[in-house]
């Protein structure tokens, strides 16, 4: 399937959207069957990263439920002008500056980058005594400590620190992006074993996100169960400043 830029809301655009999320969905559904896994299992988040709010609405009249967004500014922005859609679960993916902590909470439902006790720690602190946020625990794959995410091996303590002392915090998984120089297959495999690190501490801590445009049936071969997926649906992202 060619790609085409999404160029605004409307009719036109409607149908583009459209075929590419069914598009996207079967092949989902075969690599879940190829792993022997049920799809229904499976959560894919539309990533909408440089794309207009209004594309957000488009994707929300077409059954899109779950949605991405990698950077505080957008996320924010684009939550306060769709005020009045309901139904949508706003995911954050992005690496986060503890001193955005705050405004990252107010703005999504799910965050899948804490990679730090003081993050933790900080979003705790933005409402301690508010409705729970789900997180996962970012894990760096790469042998770059400059890369988000914590070392595999420190995963487990992590998950210690924050299940006792961030209780408005509740861990649902571990998150990773799979390095470019690696096979993602093989990636996937560690942050596999991660998650099992972190079920140690938290039971039910059963959530891997995993997986984007390129890379996701690896993802849902290794137990993936949150797909991040872009431009598959979305198609390039718009120019930006």
């Amino acid at each position: 399937m060619t790609l085409r830029p999404w160029t605004g809301s409307g009719t036109d655009q409607g149908p583009v959207l459209g075929t590419r999320l069914a598009d996207l969905d079967a092949r989902i559904s075969d690599a879940a069957r190829s792993a022997g896994r049920d799809p229904s299992e499976l959560t894919r988040i539309v990533v909408t990263k440089f794309h207009p709010a209004a594309l957000i609405e488009d994707l929300a009249s077409l059954g899109v439920r779950d949605v991405g967004e990698s950077r505080q500014q957008e996320i924010t922005a684009k939550r306060g002008e769709l005020v009045d859609l309901d139904g949508v679960r706003w995911h954050f993916i992005g690496q986060i500056q503890t001193k955005k902590a705050r405004a990252v909470r107010a703005a999504a439902d799910v965050v899948h980058s804490v990679d730090r006790d003081r993050l933790a720690d900080a979003l705790h602190a933005a409402d301690p005594g508010g409705a729970p946020l789900d997180v996962f625990l970012q894990v760096n794959l790469t042998d770059d400590p400059g890369r988000g995410g914590v070392a595999p091996t420190e995963v487990e303590r992590l998950a210690e620190h924050v299940a006792a002392a961030c209780a408005s915090l509740r861990i649902r998984g571990v998150m990773a992006v799979a390095p470019l120089t690696d096979a993602p297959a093989a990636a996937f495999e560690r942050l596999s074993a991660a998650s099992d690190a972190v079920r140690r501490v938290v039971p039910d801590a059963t959530w891997i996100s995993a997986g984007m445009s390129g890379d996701f049936a690896e993802a849902i071969a290794a137990g993936a169960t949150h797909l991040r997926i872009g431009t598959a649906i979305t198609g390039p992202r718009p120019l930006h400043g």
